[in-house]
């Protein structure tokens, strides 16, 4: 089975907080899991260094629009790698390759007739002289009141027009804009109602969907598909490609969502393979996503695809609900925000994946706290997890030295192992990742109270073969824990699998093989508390700043 994920791309404007990583994190959980399964797995993802938020930074800076594009792009790289994303290529959409290759789906939109001329009414800012791109026009929302920009509402979801905002102003300068003529591309979206109403059905029907991308997508859908602007007067980004109008540059929208398939394109250039199989009937498809990106992956990239009469639809639409910082929403503008760059170099990265896991935001809004992350890392995966696997191995060599005991795995065990790899694989190709997280630390609290009412530490003089049978089964446990737990936590999973010397990588019952033991150490270091104190201030500090 061909597999195709598509992790969100984040704008190279800022450094990533962690909603980002909150909101992308299902999609290497994904990978990992799929390319343990066998299947062939394409998992892509980029930096968005086109369009109006890196334009408004440069600004704001006084440098060129590329130097901030390369700064968090370089950035952006860094910080997947610590964090042990898996991409099999993470790209940007400002180069040639996604230009060119954006341009030629444009042209075979506007060659069917999905994309047709039209004037129209535009801010303009007379004291900028120039055209407004949608970001660069704020206001109130019509339909909830809210501030809002002039592409979207963040609070109510809504999609906008620049014109549909109530009290008007210029980004730049803070005048309120007039309007003036001018003519643009629009997607006739209005013309695949009836097909996208399907694909929704569909799409509920079959339970493939989060319950927010279900209301939301058939919220627009009720309220009827308007067409939509797919070109816009801007200073950087892809140019419209027919004579008399390269000035104007395609919408982000359209250009960005169409990332997925010029990076699948640029993946089978450099790597001498065939992408055919991931943009057919017959591949199964993620989108992994925050739910402000709802519409442009359950309506917006549909459309394009089913304009190019490419088959691949969207099957699995993730998209996480918000992640809040100590009970109030995320600010950037406040500076209320845990920045990734800051995280990844003070703790864990497994520790940060777990929490991000175990609290994800998949049904509502989760919370991030210091004091959480903390206590979850101590009790949860230092002193279950990491005890559990401490312990048995300390043990081994101590009395043992350092070979494991060969004996017949418990029945019950064996079962229990078998059932969790089965559902384990249920939740999370059912995109349920914290379901499956607790299911599998269900397993780890099992097997601490085993070797507790065990008691090897007695077994080995009163009944040295029970002890090995004790140990033999632990240890049967633990190396299925660290496969299992392979895509949430790669780090601590390899360190596992290095001290136990398995060379195993596939979704199946590891079956242990009686060597020494490899180096062991600790899998996690215990986190100071004071550090919850610190973090604290830290935070309001730079808030205040």
């Amino acid at each position: 089975m061909s597999v195709f994920i598509g992790g969100a791309w984040a704008y190279a404007n800022g450094s990533m907080h962690l909603g980002h990583i909150s909101s992308l994190l299902p999609g290497d959980i994904l990978a990992r899991y799929y390319r343990l399964k066998g299947e062939q797995v394409l998992y892509v993802s980029g930096s968005d260094c086109n369009g109006t938020p890196i334009t408004i930074r440069a600004k704001q800076e006084g440098v060129s629009p590329k130097e901030i594009a390369d700064r968090y792009h370089h950035e952006f790289k860094e910080s997947f790698a610590k964090l042990g994303f898996s991409y099999d290529i993470y790209t940007r959409t400002d180069t040639a390759h996604h230009h060119k290759i954006v341009q030629e789906i444009f042209l075979k939109l506007l060659d069917k007739g999905l994309i047709y001329k039209k004037e129209i009414e535009q801010t303009y800012c007379e004291q900028d002289q120039q055209f407004l791109p949608d970001r660069y026009v704020e206001g109130t929302c019509p339909k909830c009141g809210a501030n809002a920009r002039g592409d979207q509402c963040d609070y109510c979801s809504s999609v906008l027009e620049p014109l549909d905002l109530l009290e008007r102003k210029c980004k730049i300068c803070g005048a309120p804009p007039t309007t003036r003529a001018t003519q643009h591309f629009y997607f006739a979206l209005s013309s695949l109602q009836n097909e996208l109403d399907k694909y929704t059905q569909n799409a509920e029907q079959n339970q493939l969907w989060r319950e927010n991308a279900i209301s939301l997508t058939k919220r627009y859908l009720h309220e009827g598909l308007q067409d939509r602007a797919v070109s816009r007067d801007l200073p950087n980004g892809v140019s419209v490609p027919v004579k008399g109008y390269e000035e104007k540059k395609i919408y982000v929208w359209i250009e960005a969502v169409s990332g997925y398939y010029t990076a699948s394109k640029l993946w089978a250039e450099e790597t001498g393979q065939e992408d055919a199989a991931f943009w057919n009937s017959g591949a199964q498809s993620y989108y992994v996503h925050g739910k402000d990106n709802i519409p442009f992956h359950t309506i917006i990239w549909p459309g394009i695809l089913k304009g190019l009469d490419i088959d691949a639809l969207p099957a699995h639409i993730v998209s996480n609900e918000y992640l809040t910082l100590e009970k109030k929403k995320l600010s950037t503008s406040r500076n209320w925000a845990v920045w990734v760059p800051n995280i990844i170099e003070k703790y864990d990265p497994d520790s940060i994946r777990y929490f991000l896991a175990i609290n994800a935001p998949e049904s509502r809004d989760a919370d991030f706290s210091w004091k959480e992350l903390i206590y979850s890392h101590n009790s949860e995966l230092l002193g279950a997890y990491g005890n559990l696997v401490n312990r048995t191995l300390k043990f081994i060599q101590k009395s043992f030295g350092g070979v494991l005991p060969e004996k017949e795995i418990n029945k019950e065990i064996v079962n229990r192992v078998d059932l969790l790899y089965v559902e384990t694989g249920r939740n999370i190709e059912n995109a349920s990742f914290k379901k499956a997280l607790e299911k599998v630390f269900e397993l780890v609290r099992y097997a601490n109270k085993y070797f507790d009412e065990q008691q090897p530490w007695k077994q080995v003089d009163e009944n040295p073969e029970a002890c090995k049978q004790t140990l033999a089964d632990s240890i049967y446990i633990i190396a299925n824990l660290a496969n299992i737990l392979s895509p949430f936590l790669p780090f601590s999973s390899e360190k596992v699998k290095g001290m136990l010397l398995i060379t195993e990588h596939s979704w199946v019952p590891i079956e242990v093989k009686s060597i020494g033991l490899n180096h062991v150490e600790p899998l996690f270091e215990r986190l100071d508390p004071d550090l919850i104190t610190h973090e604290l201030e830290e935070l309001k500090r730079r808030e205040n700043v």
